[in-house]
């Protein structure tokens, strides 16, 4: 069947922020949809709210709304664009959850929009606990038993009538990764799980389940079509037993322990699945669990849309089903699409793969001290990495060095000493609880001897696993014996088949990297690049889609054209997410375009760089020098990007160098200045600019001294990192002595740097462009929250609201002399203070920052385009871009965070940055476009209740003001005896409540009422207090707003002032650009 001829418009709802759960996995799935219906001809209307996303530039959709994902929003943008269909299943829970409220208010049928690729009762069936159950049942498919509650009370008898025992599985439903779930292993943490679950789950409906612990977890990526034709893409085995969020679970692809057998009955199950629900057209996402002892398999759960692991079956098989899920949507059948990788076999082949794919999480607990560091049913990991490798043991090494995280295989991890083992019990007892780290102690384990039956019986990890471990760990003994000059040939051979790195080799025969190389250069034992080509090579693959391996075949055939390398950023991780892979994906468009050749080099398995048709050429290999220098040499390149993947390939940048990779745009050197004190100092001295007070330490105790000769408040920082880690704000010596060992452990051997702390100063961030002649100011950012804030937390605003045009004209000369005497070719970010009228330069980054993307859909530049075009020889002037761009409208940069997936960590913002995404309120109307950006980021801005006001003494006079537009606006206002008394003397109308622990009711009462719609909370010191934290803690819980400072209180007021004085509006960016006119 040919596609729909009646179709005209179809609406893509994105998944709008990156959350922990749904990453940017969704921008790729988003990205592939709106290119595949372009191609058929179709007028795409796409909303997001997330402007770091390739998505939401104009160009991929026919008109793009970066507004709110509500319904309040998606029926103004229906009203206005009048689409024919809306296609649910690519933006992820946001996406899926949205498309059944439109349905279910009536908006669609109103508007006459058809749901396709999944209609709501699919939608419902695979989504609805009990649906899915009784649907599954009807088919004879097993399911584990369970029981959907309402209540604590249902919730109780459940768990009587499912067996009665514990631990017992919590899910609620409609969340993303697993939030508010878990394992349940005694009767008050049942009663407390059950409870938060039903808070958090959007319907108050959770699952109470048998637990299934220790049983074997698959997943089946399955397409349906039209006419019924159903394919596997994709077998995923989770490593780690159920019990563990297969988000944050080492997965591998295909399944490896599963017998032909095993394998086909899955096959035929997910067959049913999908057809039963009545997935009509697409892609799904299915998770069985099997009983090793006994054989017994039961279908766990679907998604009835592209799933995060659709991108990493997506990358692992060369196969784009967001992509094909898109051209069924509108028609088309599996047999009528073409296999973009072969070009000669059709979309109903199922992918067949001759290798091994490992994908690996990373984790950011050091973001969240204090939080349970416990793997469990909840996804709490920040990214992944993925490797691809001939066998199990080389992907897993190499996925395990992408992570950049210390570890350089699966042995060698900076945190593990295995001089001295623990015991025993000690080593059971740290893989029997599943952690980040527990891969590693279960190393530990196998060194130790201890039986693979005992490993098995502690972790529930497949024996086959185990044994493929113990086979690396018993090939690190052999060659720990061996030297490296008299290394036998085909022991090298096996070690490199096996993943091990020339770093980690260098480290088990005590030499050098370089005898290594040399070594295996003389062995002859030289690295190949194979293609992945979804047919285990049957057919000849078209796109060059590459992995490392050490065989007998070299399928690279490097061209004559001139190639310019692009090295992405690795694995998300909070301060290196999205932003920088947006850049590195404009950089390939922009020099494809200008004839010059891309080679892509990422381990990230979510982003839209690692599509197969970003670049000319990409590779799925670590981010280290030993791999990124080979693919060099071996493509013959002509140069490479640094400054678009965040700090990973500015880390390497000088040894690249060194290795003979010629880095294009800001060199190298020019890039170690800015980060180096005594020649920045040098620089700023030169063009006349002050910088706070500052010094450097390389001890604890140097640290303390320069300290105190600079004068408290001080920030502490190390250098060369991104994302604040170990930052901090100190008042006195002692807060310095708490927090600086910290410091120093981030970057070991650096220097730390400590600065005078301009306290309740004004931030702005700047983003420039430079030719090395000419700079262009792209965007001045205004943080809303005084300086102290990390930028990638702040709330901005552009252009700045509160400053005059002398103090603009100001820091504009600033930056450019600044780009000037660093010799800036590509971009730079400065961060600016400004205290008592004074400019202070805070910190200068030559490369892209996470703010460029913002700043690229707001002024409609593409700023790391033109970078690129820069860095590769052009000129501002021939790109037509030589003066800066002053929207007539405001947009608001306000960032998300994790801390409802954190549970006892600190609620606070700091210079360590916390935040996992960003979402974009734009507006003629400052207020209006704050107020966009609260409803975005979640949860919106009130307008009408009470607001519950308690500061810090320093902010009692400043906080009345607010507490009396609040109630002019007609909330009601409540506090606790200090801020009360301020306010009652200056005749604001408050209601006491009781501290906490002096009497009821509390505030943390109200807010189990619901009876709190906004919180005012400034934090007394570094850290909030214990009962600060608690009050926080609850309102994260229960979706209320929060403002930590006064000057955000105080731009909430003008939100919600704007929101009752206005109708919301929408507006697409097409139409913002020619505003720019």
């Amino acid at each position: 069947m040919p596609k729909r001829t009646d179709l005209e418009s179809i609406l893509i709802i994105g998944s709008g922020p990156i959350i922990i759960g749904q990453a940017c996995e969704f921008d790729y799935s988003g990205t592939q949809a709106c290119k595949a219906l372009r191609e058929e001809g179709y007028r795409v209307i796409l909303a997001n709210s997330n402007p770091a996303t390739i998505m939401t530039d104009p160009e991929f959709a026919d008109v793009t709304y970066i507004e709110p994902l509500n319904v309040q929003a998606l029926e103004k943008i229906i009203e206005k664009e009048k689409p024919d269909a809306l296609l649910p299943t690519l933006g992820g829970q946001t996406g899926l959850n949205l498309s059944l409220d439109l349905a279910k208010a009536g908006i669609l049928e109103k508007h006459g929009v058809e749901l396709i690729g999944a209609k709501e009762e699919a939608i419902n069936k695979g989504e609805d606990r009990e649906l899915f159950k009784a649907a599954m049942l009807k088919i004879g498919l097993d399911v584990a038993r369970s029981d959907t509650v309402n209540t604590v009370e249902e919730a109780l008898r459940a768990q009587q009538e499912i067996g009665g025992d514990f631990p017992v599985i919590i899910r609620p439903s409609f969340t993303l990764g697993g939030t508010g779930g878990g394992i349940a292993y005694n009767l008050e943490e049942f009663e407390e799980m059950v409870a938060k679950g039903l808070d958090l789950s959007p319907v108050r409906q959770v699952l109470v389940e048998e637990c299934l612990l220790g049983w074997k977890e698959f997943e089946m990526e399955v397409m349906r079509d039209h006419k019924d034709q159903c394919i596997v893409i994709c077998s995923i085995e989770n490593f780690d037993a159920m019990g563990v969020h297969t988000g944050d679970s080492i997965t591998i692809a295909p399944a490896m322990t599963l017998t032909d057998k095993e394998y086909q009955l899955m096959r035929d199950a997910s067959f049913a699945c999908i057809r039963e629900v009545g997935v009509e057209t697409g892609g799904s996402n299915i998770q069985f669990s099997v009983n090793p002892r006994t054989g017994r398999m039961v279908v766990i759960e679907m998604n009835p849309r592209v799933s995060r692991s659709s991108a990493l079956a997506s990358k692992a098989t060369g196969f784009p089903i967001a992509k094909i899920a898109a051209k069924l949507a509108v028609g088309y059948s599996l047999d009528e699409l073409p296999n973009d990788i072969t070009r000669e076999t059709p979309a109903s082949f199922e992918p067949s793969i001759d290798y091994v794919v490992t994908k690996v999480p990373r984790f950011a607990f050091e973001k969240f001290p204090g939080t349970d560091v416990t793997l469990t049913s909840a996804m709490k990991s920040v990214g992944e990495a993925m490797a691809i490798g001939r066998t199990f043991k080389e992907s897993f090494q190499k996925a395990f060095r992408s992570l950049e995280n210390g570890a350089i295989g699966f042995s060698a991890w900076k945190h593990i000493n295995e001089d001295n083992l623990p015991d025993k019990a000690t080593l059971l007892a740290n893989i029997r609880k599943p952690t980040a780290e527990r891969v590693f102690h279960l190393r530990l384990a196998l060194v130790a001897g201890i039986p693979i039956e005992e490993l098995y019986a502690t972790t529930g990890i497949d024996p086959w696993f185990l044994h493929q471990l113990l086979q690396i760990v018993e090939l690190e003994k052999l060659l720990r014996e061996q030297q490296v000059d008299t290394l036998d040939g085909d022991l090298l051979r096996r070690a490199k088949e096996w993943g091990f790195s020339d770093h980690q080799l260098s480290l088990l025969l005590s030499c050098t990297i370089k005898e290594v190389r040399d070594r295996r250069q003389h062995c002859g034992v030289d690295t190949q690049y194979r293609l992945v080509d979804t047919c285990a090579a049957e057919f000849e693959a078209r796109t060059p889609y590459f992995y490392s391996s050490y065989g007998d075949e070299n399928e690279l055939i490097p061209s004559d054209q001139k190639k310019i390398m692009i090295i992405g950023g690795g694995p998300n991780r909070i301060g290196q997410g999205i932003e920088f892979d947006y850049c590195c994906v404009h950089a390939s468009f922009a020099l494809r375009e200008i004839g010059i050749e891309t080679v892509m080099v990422n381990s990230n398995p979510e982003t839209v760089s690692t599509d197969y048709d970003t670049s000319d050429k990409l590779y799925f290999e670590p981010l280290t020098l030993e791999d990124i220098s080979e693919i060099y040499r071996q493509e013959k390149c002509d140069g490479a990007i640094v400054q678009f993947g965040g700090q990973t390939p500015l880390t390497l940048a000088l040894d690249l160098k060194a290795a003979g990779v010629h880095v294009i745009g800001t060199t190298p050197e020019d890039i170690e200045i800015a980060e180096d004190r005594k020649h920045f100092k040098a620089i700023l001295d030169k063009i006349g600019l002050k910088q706070p007070s500052n010094d450097i330490a390389l001890a604890v105790d140097e640290a303390a001294a320069k300290a105190a000769a600079i004068g408290y408040p001080v920030l502490l920082r190390p250098s060369f990192v991104l994302g604040g880690r170990g930052m901090f704000i100190v008042y006195d010596e002692e807060e310095l002595k708490s927090v600086v060992d910290e410091v120093f452990d981030v970057a070991p051997g650096k220097p730390v740097l400590l600065d005078k702390f301009l306290d309740e100063a004004i931030e702005i961030d700047v983003d420039c462009i430079s030719d090395g002649t000419l700079s262009v100011i792209g965007g001045m950012l205004q943080h809303i929250e005084y300086a102290g804030v990390h930028s990638g937390d702040a709330t901005m605003v552009m252009p700045p609201h509160s400053l005059d045009e002398s103090m603009i004209n100001t820091l504009r000369e600033a930056t450019h002399a600044l780009a000037r005497e660093l010799n800036v070719v590509g971009l730079m970010n400065v961060q600016f203070a400004i205290k008592d009228d004074e400019l202070f330069v805070l910190e200068v980054n030559p490369r892209a920052s996470r703010t460029v993307p913002f700043v690229s859909k707001v002024i409609g530049r593409p700023l790391a385009k033109m970078a690129a075009r820069l860095m590769a020889g052009a000129t501002l002037k021939e790109l037509g871009f030589t003066e800066e761009v002053h929207p007539p409208y405001w947009a608001v940069k306000e960032s998300v965070f994790p801390f409802n997936k954190f549970p006892g960590a600190s609620i606070a913002l700091s210079p360590e940055m916390k935040s996992t995404g960003e979402v974009m309120g734009l507006d003629k109307d400052l207020g209006m476009a704050y107020a966009k950006s609260q409803m975005a980021a979640r949860p919106a801005l009130p307008l009408e209740g009470n607001v519950f006001i308690s500061v810090k003494d320093r902010d009692k006079p400043l906080a009345v003001d607010i507490a009396r537009q609040l109630s002019s606006l007609g909330f009601k206002i409540y506090s606790t005896s200090g801020t009360a008394a301020v306010l009652k003397d200056n005749e604001v109308e408050v209601t006491e409540l009781f501290r906490i622990g002096e009497g009821r009711p509390t505030v943390i009462d109200m807010l189990k009422n619901d009876k709190i719609d906004m919180i005012v909370n400034t934090p007394s010191g570094q850290i909030p207090r214990k009962h600060e934290n608690q009050i926080r803690t609850e309102a994260v819980l229960r979706n209320v707003c929060i403002m930590t400072t006064l000057t955000s209180a105080q731009a909430a007021v003008n939100g919600i002032r704007a929101l009752k004085e206005h109708p919301l509006e929408v507006k697409c960016l097409q139409l913002y650009s020619k505003d720019l006119v």
